[in-house]
């Protein structure tokens, strides 16, 4: 098959926001292609960024259209340039690169510097304890200075799949736009699909409101940032380090959740948002959650109701909300429930811009590396606590995500088969149920491609 190359161009790029001085060991660091060094995947990052709006969710065929992508961080006496050389021509203007993707290429390695100095190899955070974990997700997004300390409770988490309907796509914005009426901002994954349209509906609604300050936050992870772009709208982007402390980034910074039709990395999203709030520690905490999607998407929500229920129990259901068709009830809920989560945080004493008081147990927040055998000794059974139970299911989605659209366990896939999934039968048969219903939805990946499955079940 013949590979057709893109147009490309070679630049030499200054810093766009914070990040100006890096010392000759960060540098050395970022240059390197050894094991310990990060200039692989600062490579597929900044190729991602430079390619928003390709359809491709797959690094090595990326690479395909851009092989001879590079780039290489330059020390100057004031300061630092990037050097970028075959890069893809859309993204500059007339020889200067469009503004917003400078501002995601250089925040993509503000964090991968932070987060190997400051988090992995400092000794102020100790990541086998919850406290240190916690700890370092505050400082990761202290450092991309996102924490607003001044505003009230009125950040909006939107989750949902990158791979969704058009009818479905222009419902979230619709959401996020009766959301930005009410001085609602928008928190996504920041690719496309559900995690564009809130923040696009918003941007209008703002723009209306002659709201100054809009905040459109993207958090992302390197495993994902590498093959999934941040759309144009995003703007105060942050890379966490792994899934787990992405997820609970999302649920500190956050004051609510939306949850719009997606697919396996949704399903994951949302067992891992129930296993925190059913922790017993959280029964009294606030935290509104909407699952949410035009007519077309009920039976996609009833199918999803239906697997909570029947694989953790009935009691999940006092943890989220399901409004069908109703962009404006799903805003004015929200809003309501800004009260409530302020009155809390000033009752406790907690801080508006992040959650120090929601408890979140340390099976969620330790990466889970999801290999064969990792996988193949999940425990899906029933026969355990619910929280428990939550957790692995929450893994064994992950790993599902990894064997989608991450390049190791693409990799690992290709040379080791799919994962084999070990459980009872009837919580098997429901996962079965779902992940089908999921790639017959074309949930799985982005549009034009065929799904095939990177899992087995055994029982």
């Amino acid at each position: 098959m013949q590979v057709i190359h893109k147009a490309t161009i070679n630049a030499l790029v200054s810093p766009e926001g914070s990040l100006e001085v890096l010392s000759q060991h960060e540098v050395n660091r970022l240059r390197k292609t050894s094991s310990d060094g990060h200039h692989e995947m600062l490579r597929h990052c900044a190729l991602a960024v430079l390619s928003c709006g390709n359809p491709i969710d797959d690094t090595a065929a990326m690479l395909k259209e851009y092989p001879d992508f590079d780039i290489e961080v330059l020390q100057r006496d004031r300061g630092i340039l990037l050097k970028l050389t075959q890069a893809p021509a859309d993204a500059f203007v007339d020889g200067i690169m469009i503004r917003g993707m400078r501002e995601h290429l250089f925040a993509v390695l503000r964090d991968l510097v932070y987060v190997s100095n400051e988090i992995k190899r400092s000794f102020n955070h100790d990541l086998s304890t919850s406290e240190g974990i916690t700890g370092a997700v505050f400082h990761i997004l202290r450092n991309a200075q996102v924490l607003q300390t001044n505003l009230p409770p009125n950040l909006i988490v939107c989750w949902g799949g990158h791979s969704i309907s058009r009818e479905e796509y222009e419902y979230s914005k619709a959401v996020g736009y009766h959301l930005g009426l009410r001085g609602l901002d928008i928190c996504t994954g920041c690719g496309p699909g559900a995690m564009k349209g809130p923040m696009k509906g918003a941007n209008v609604a703002h723009a209306k409101q002659r709201t100054v300050l809009r905040r459109y936050i993207g958090i992302s992870e390197p495993g994902i940032i590498a093959v999934e772009a941040p759309n144009p709208i995003v703007n105060q982007l942050v890379i966490m380090p792994d899934i787990e402390k992405r997820l609970e980034a999302f649920v500190r910074l956050g004051h609510g959740i939306i949850v719009f039709p997606g697919g396996v990395g949704t399903a994951e999203e949302i067992l891992y948002l129930l296993g925190v709030l059913s922790h017993p520690e959280n029964q009294q905490q606030p935290f509104p959650v909407i699952f949410s999607g035009p007519e077309s998407a009920r039976d996609y929500f009833e199918q999803i109701d239906t697997f909570i229920v029947t694989a953790l129990g009935e009691k999940m259901r006092d943890y989220y909300q399901i409004i069908i068709n109703s962009p404006l009830e799903v805003a004015r809920s929200m809003k309501h429930a800004m009260q409530a989560v302020k009155l809390h945080r000033i009752e406790h004493k907690d801080a508006f811009y992040f959650n120090w008081r929601l408890k979140i147990s340390s099976l969620f927040q330790q990466p889970f590396i999801p290999t064969h055998q990792a996988m193949a000794t999940l425990q899906l059974h029933r026969n355990q606590p619910t929280h428990l139970l939550a957790a692995n299911l929450r893994r064994a989605f992950s790993g599902i995500v990894a064997g989608n659209v991450k390049e190791s366990g693409i990799r690992a896939i290709k040379e080791h088969g799919p994962f084999k999934l070990e459980g009872d039968k009837v919580l098997l048969q429901l996962l079965d149920k779902l992940l089908t219903a999921f790639a017959q939805q074309g949930r799985m990946k982005l549009a034009g491609k065929t799904y095939n499955p990177c899992y087995q079940f055994t029982s």
